[in-house]
């Protein structure tokens, strides 16, 4: 089908026609309508449409869901021009926050990861909602890309947030009050966490996993052009 299109814009190339001429002749306005020719223009321009969200544009990509921690599967997905738009804005919320980067314990501030997490989760469910319910019934890809999304934030970051979270959080904030905490950084204070070391080997398993998500996000948006980008 993508030679068809082609010979038709070869042959739409070739013919020096008009679709729409207007003729002056003793004192008569003459207009004429190419059928023809407005018939082969549409076709081409329908054809166009019809393959920009097919196979020959797109590019087929392999997601271990085992390296995002949401099961064993292996996850095929040929997007479409939608499904690479949504892919891209996931990416963006993803490298912008502190959630698909190296966490870096001797510099991060755990509790400010967190508060980017709860972000992360609460905007992926708002751009999960603004998919058209038509484009998400018409593309099984697309399916795949949101319950993707879903079972990152319910099997990735969920579990995680549930054990850990709200204990820290209260913990963290009851020692910022202590006066044998003055002078301290977030950093000091937060390796004294009574459960530290068991919260971090946690954290560092769900952030490898979210890297691999944020990488996996690039590949389905832009494909392997992506490799320039962070």
């Amino acid at each position: 089908m993508s030679n068809l299109i082609i010979n038709l814009l070869n042959l739409f190339n070739s013919i020096s026609l008009d679709i729409l001429s207007l003729k002056i002749s003793n004192s008569n306005i003459i207009l004429s309508f190419n059928f023809v020719l407005a018939i082969i223009l549409l076709i081409i321009l329908f054809l166009v449409k019809l393959f920009a969200n097919k196979s020959i544009f797109k590019h087929s990509l392999d997601i271990d869901a085992a390296k995002i921690g949401v099961g064993g599967q292996t996850i095929t997905i040929k997007p479409n021009l939608h499904d690479m738009q949504v892919a891209y804005k996931l990416w963006v919320e993803v490298s912008t926050r502190k959630i698909g980067m190296p966490i870096d314990f001797e510099k991060d501030v755990i509790y400010e990861i967190y508060n980017s997490w709860y972000e992360f989760f609460k905007l992926t469910r708002e751009l999960i909602k603004d998919i058209p319910i038509s484009k998400l019934r018409r593309s099984e890809d697309t399916q795949k890309i949101v319950n993707l999304a879903i079972d990152v934030l319910n099997d990735g970051l969920r579990p995680h947030l549930t054990t850990w979270q709200a204990r820290f959080r209260k913990w963290y904030e009851h020692e910022l009050k202590n006066p044998n905490n003055d002078g301290k950084t977030p950093q000091d204070i937060q390796k004294t966490y009574p459960h530290y070391d068991d919260l971090v080997k946690d954290m560092k398993e769900v952030n490898k996993n979210l890297i691999y998500y944020r990488n996996a996000l690039k590949k389905i948006a832009v494909g392997k052009k992506g490799d320039k980008l962070d």
